[in-house]
């Protein structure tokens, strides 16, 4: 199996890249921190792991890591988009302003960039499994998170986009919703995160939907229940519940 992953550095990044080396994968992972992805390449042999450095933002350097893997191992299997951020923000203020618009790029064109440059030929081997990581944060919008939770929406959004266009061409868009997930992203959240899930534990079960071709996952599975509650709930009681919550401080990463 011949994997490419965003975001490998940390995090569930870094959970998925461990889970697909033991099974034997060739990966190529692209993450902004260089040492950290040759941290990692180290820790993964025998395993053939290939690594780029760079933002997901950069789609040109996306489409040059992109070509080099197809050059150097084959079209992928699967392609998994995940790198993202969340960062608290406020409209209000004009110095959060820069911190919204690297929020939605990384979380939104990240996917795009990441899958541009496999897509035509996934398509032409009509095979292959394209997987964005979103969040149930995308199901309603979180105060403090506004960049965050209408990133998600929007990628939720690109990503049933994509699975229609690609229906019936041989090549799966699985879109995956987690909930907490115990990451650094995750860490100084100052607020309560029921079903807290470990990392490792997260990676087996995206793994699995991904071998499954799940078109929409929510993990864990309680976590399924609440976001569907969330969607549900009326907007006068979801404003009421969810004005006094606890947010992200601005300067967290």
């Amino acid at each position: 199996m011949r994997v490419f992953l965003t975001g490998a550095s940390s995090g569930i990044g870094e959970a998925l890249a461990r889970h697909y080396a033991a099974q034997g994968a060739t990966l190529g992972l692209f993450a902004r921190r260089e040492q950290a992805l040759a941290r990692l390449a180290a820790e993964l042999a025998p395993a053939t792991v290939a690594t780029w450095a760079g933002d997901v933002r950069d789609a040109a350097a996306l489409a040059r890591a992109g070509a080099e893997f197809v050059a150097r191992f084959g079209v992928p299997d699967v392609v998994i988009a995940n790198a993202g951020v969340s960062r608290g923000a406020l409209t209000e203020e004009p110095s959060d302003l820069g911190v919204i618009r690297a929020v939605v790029e990384t979380n939104v064109l990240g996917v795009v960039h990441t899958f541009a440059p496999f897509v035509a030929a996934m398509r032409s081997a009509r095979a292959g499994t394209l997987v964005g990581i979103a969040s149930i944060a995308g199901f309603r919008g979180l105060p403090g998170s506004g960049a965050y939770s209408a990133s998600k929406a929007a990628a939720i959004a690109y990503l049933e986009s994509l699975r229609v266009e690609l229906h019936g061409s041989g090549v799966a868009v699985v879109t995956v919703c987690p909930g907490f997930i115990a990451t650094p992203m995750t860490a100084k959240n100052p607020y309560p995160m029921p079903f807290l899930t470990a990392p490792d534990r997260a990676a087996r079960l995206i793994a699995r939907a991904i071998a499954r071709r799940r078109p929409f996952y929510v993990l864990p599975w309680p976590m399924a229940w609440l976001g569907r509650l969330m969607q549900i709930a009326p907007r006068f009681l979801y404003d009421r519940v969810l004005a006094g919550r606890k947010r992200k401080p601005r300067d967290e990463g």
